[in-house]
């Protein structure tokens, strides 16, 4: 006979096992890698909001953990990123971490300062034109080092002419007090604004970026990462 004890025990056997497999399928659907179809079903408004929704889990502490092993062999024969990203190469913002993506999941060009020049650029064609990239997100960071050195005009060997190609912000950018790396308020408009003017210069200086851009196949935006938060906001 079926005790009230062991009946409660096996719906609750029962429950537990219903959402361990719920949450199996769940995280199974978030892993699967991402195939040309699947990537091809993204448009590029939706790029932009699945980094976000990344973004949110990675602020959260509610990251997907996926088999990464079985994604190398998944992605091995074909890869189909939804979206690309130019970032900084800032050890505290990794693109992949701090949206929750995984292999497969999106294109990354690092560069100090993430600017754009002719490398980056086709790098892009690449990826988007190419691959079928929906988005590309040109992500700043707060308290960039490249930033503060372009500001301070340091002189390096080649990080001169790295750090050369971030002066065009530091000329536009505009905050109250002294135009220094002391300045936090002034290092943060640097910052946007140097991840802005990237942005822009994608589509005038790629026609191709450009008719992607213009025939709603393609969007382009810069961001910030904030490094004592974790968090991404969008400025365009």
């Amino acid at each position: 006979m079926l005790t009230r004890r062991l009946f409660c025990g096996c719906i609750a056997t029962g429950l537990a096992a219903g959402f361990a497999a719920s949450t199996a399928q769940a995280v199974s659907a978030d892993c699967a890698v991402m195939t040309p179809a699947r990537r091809d079903a993204v448009d590029p408004d939706q790029a932009i909001a699945r980094l976000q929704a990344g973004n949110a889990r990675f602020l959260g502490g509610a990251t997907i953990n996926c088999d990464l092993v079985q994604q190398v062999r998944e992605t091995a024969a074909k890869q189909a990123p939804f979206a690309a990203i130019v970032g900084c190469i800032d050890s505290r913002v990794p693109p992949e971490m701090v949206f929750d993506q995984r292999i497969g999941d999106v294109f990354c060009a690092r560069i100090a300062g993430n600017f754009v020049n002719t490398d980056i650029v086709g790098s892009l064609e690449f990826a988007t034109k190419v691959s079928g990239a929906r988005a590309i997100v040109v992500l700043g960071h707060s308290d960039c080092g490249a930033i503060k050195g372009a500001i301070d005009h340091v002189e390096l060997g080649n990080l001169t002419a790295t750090l050369a190609n971030i002066r065009p912000a530091v000329a536009a950018a505009k905050a109250d007090g002294a135009r220094d790396s002391k300045n936090a308020a002034f290092v943060q408009a640097v910052a946007e604004t140097n991840a802005r003017m990237a942005a822009e210069a994608l589509t005038t200086r790629s026609p191709i970026l450009q008719d992607l851009v213009a025939t709603r196949q393609l969007r382009i935006v810069a961001a910030m990462h904030d490094i004592t938060t974790g968090r991404v906001t969008f400025l365009s």
